[in-house]
C-alpha cells in the first residue's frame, strides 16, 4: 500500500494526493480506501481517541488519481460543499486521449445516466428519466501522433464524467478499457486531477494545489511541466 502524500493540513482541512486504483471511500471490494487512510493518518498523528472525523466533500473515480481535499470539521465540510454547489470550487484534470478533438477548445454538454449493475455511465437524451446534466470545458494542449494532451475543467461532478464525455467525442481516454481507450500493458488510466482551487472554509484564503501526473506512458510523450506551474518551496 502506498504511503499517504499530504500536501497541506491544518485544523480545518487536509489536502492529499489520491493514488490511482484506490477507492475514494469504502466500497464492496473491501480494499483499503483513501478516506480510511486519511482518518488513520489523523488519528495516529494527533493521537486522537476513537475514530477521527474526516468529511468527504468530493470524489475521484477509483482509477483516477490526483489532488483531493478532505474536511476536518463538520463546519469546514458544509462550507466546502457550498462552494461546490456555487461553482467556487475548481477542479482541473489532465488527460491523454486516443485521437484528436476536432476543435482545440470546447464545452461538452451532455446528459448522463449510470447503470449501477455494470458500473457504466452512458450519454442519453435529456428526457430520459434519471439523466443528469454533465458539463465540462476542454483545451487541447498538445498532440502527438495519435494521442492528445488535454486540460479538462469539470463544471459538474458526475460519475465517470470526463471519461464518458471524451469517449462521446470519439476521443476516449488512454488506458480506459471501459470506454474504448487503448490499453498498454502496465499503464494506468491517463486521467489525473492536477489542480484544485477553493477558498479556505475559515480564513477565506484562496487555496491552490497542483500535482504532476505519474511518469511513464503515456505522459512521457508530452511536455507536461509546461502546463503545471508549481511554485516549489525553498
Amino acid at each position: 500500500m502506498e504511503d499517504l502524500i499530504v500536501l497541506y493540513e491544518d485544523n480545518q482541512v487536509i489536502v492529499v494526493v489520491k493514488p490511482q486504483n484506490i477507492p475514494t471511500q469504502a466500497d464492496k471490494s473491501d480494499d483499503l480506501d483513501l478516506l480510511t487512510m486519511v482518518k488513520n493518518y489523523v488519528k495516529e498523528k494527533y493521537d486522537k481517541p476513537g475514530e477521527a472525523f474526516i468529511g468527504l466533500v468530493h470524489r475521484l473515480d477509483r482509477p483516477t488519481g490526483g489532488v483531493m481535499v478532505f474536511a476536518r470539521t463538520s463546519k469546514a465540510a458544509a462550507r466546502l460543499c457550498e462552494q461546490i454547489k456555487s461553482g467556487d470550487f475548481e477542479k482541473k484534470y489532465l488527460a491523454v486521449t486516443v485521437g484528436h478533438p476536432r476543435d482545440r477548445r470546447g464545452r461538452l454538454e451532455n446528459y448522463l445516466i449510470k447503470d449501477e449493475t455494470n458500473n457504466m455511465v452512458r450519454i442519453v437524451p435529456a428526457r430520459v428519466e434519471g439523466a443528469k446534466a454533465a458539463i465540462l470545458d476542454y483545451n487541447v494542449l498538445e498532440t502527438n501522433d495519435k494521442i492528445s494532451l488535454i486540460d479538462i475543467k469539470l463544471i459538474t461532478g458526475r460519475s465517470h464524467q470526463a471519461r464518458v464525455q471524451m469517449a462521446g467525442l470519439n476521443c476516449p481516454i488512454f488506458g480506459d478499457a471501459k470506454y474504448g481507450g487503448a490499453v498498454v500493458k502496465g499503464s494506468k488510466l491517463a486521467l489525473w486531477a492536477y489542480s484544485l482551487r477553493f477558498l479556505h472554509p475559515v480564513t477565506k484564503e484562496i487555496m491552490v494545489f497542483k500535482v504532476f501526473p505519474p511518469e511513464g506512458t503515456p505522459w512521457k510523450y508530452f511536455a507536461v511541466e509546461k502546463y503545471i506551474n508549481v511554485v516549489k518551496p525553498e
